[in-house]
């Protein structure tokens, strides 16, 4: 699984990131997690404001921090 947290380094992109591992600790999933920071790049998926969460390519989350919870919900479509 390819994991991608979009944002310049801002405290809610940290907040994301943070839930993001934790909830794939708890479920006990192995992911490579990458942090976009630049903007250029975030920009090439198309969502207007940070963070932003990335998962295999497809965009599910942008413009806010979600819940561990939200995200562990999120991760197990692709399990």
């Amino acid at each position: 699984m390819e994991i991608k947290i979009l944002g310049t380094g801002c405290p809610k992109c940290k907040a994301l990131e943070q839930n993001t591992r934790e909830a794939l600790q708890e479920l006990g999933i192995i992911a490579d997690i990458e942090k976009v920071q630049d903007i250029n790049k975030i920009m090439e998926y198309d969502i207007m404001f940070t963070p932003g969460l990335v998962v295999n390519g497809e965009v599910k989350v942008a413009g806010k921090v979600v819940s561990k919870d939200e995200i562990k919900e999120i991760l197990q479509e692709y399990v």
